[in-house]
């Protein structure tokens, strides 16, 4: 299993703190001052990185550009790293394809737990039994390669809390899910009650798999509860 995380922060305190921090729990820390040192250092460890870590400012460009280049280019869990208490940056950094986001200040503690919690929801699916894919409609999830192909055999580009979600969804089809029970699976801790994030998400998986965001017959909203995933799925061992 590769351990190698990049962090990108322009606060040489902050990445001396966290490299020494998460070395002590076994990871190997790569890191970086601006985006320019970081595309460097993404292109040349991209194929070991377990983790990539944006700080949202940065002194020659954003963590949501850099989030937008690393997710055109891999599906390495991406978290955010935000000083502003606005909601504003946490939506955008989603809805680009990052994983998580945390708030500035914050305890070491927390990322190494978010870390892993990503970590426990991407890493291993569909190891423990035959079952490797799930079918629905035109669908299918191959969960040891974590792909989704649709009915013509073209992927579907998802994110890995996209793919997790939907896993999610698919593997208690018919079943309503509590908007909170949703969000301690997906990320780890509970929803705040101004947080939007499970809602962009749902919203961005509808348009990945053409579920009308109006009337959706997918992925359906059941009014002061929760969601469903509407449709039949089997599982299969092989394609």
């Amino acid at each position: 299993m590769t351990r190698t995380i990049l962090i990108v922060d322009d606060d040489q305190k902050t990445r001396n703190l966290l490299k020494a921090y998460l070395e002590k729990h076994q990871y190997e820390v790569r890191g970086a001052q601006d985006g320019a040192s970081f595309l460097a250092e993404f292109e040349r460890f991209r194929d070991k990185l377990c983790m990539v870590i944006l700080d949202v400012m940065l002194p020659d460009t954003d963590g949501f550009t850099l989030c937008r280049l690393v997710r055109s280019q891999s599906a390495v869990p991406i978290i955010m790293l935000t000083a502003s208490a606005d909601d504003t940056d946490r939506i955008v950094g989603l809805e680009l394809g990052a994983d998580d986001y945390i708030a500035k200040p914050y305890n070491p503690r927390e990322l190494l737990a978010r870390i892993k919690a990503i970590q426990r929801r991407t890493q291993g699916v569909g190891g423990s039994g035959p079952v490797r894919y799930l079918k629905f409609r035109d669908f299918s999830m191959d969960l040891t390669e974590r792909l989704l192909t649709n009915g013509a055999g073209e992927r579907v580009t998802l994110t890995s809390m996209d793919f997790n979600l939907l896993r999610i969804f698919a593997e208690h089809a018919g079943e309503t899910l509590e908007r909170g029970r949703l969000m301690e699976l997906t990320r780890g801790r509970d929803l705040g009650p101004l947080d939007r994030s499970l809602d962009v998400q749902i919203s961005r998986l509808r348009q990945r798999l053409q579920d009308d965001g109006k009337q959706p017959d997918l992925i359906k909203t059941v009014r002061g509860s929760g969601y469903v995933f509407s449709t039949d799925v089997t599982n299969h061992s092989d394609a």
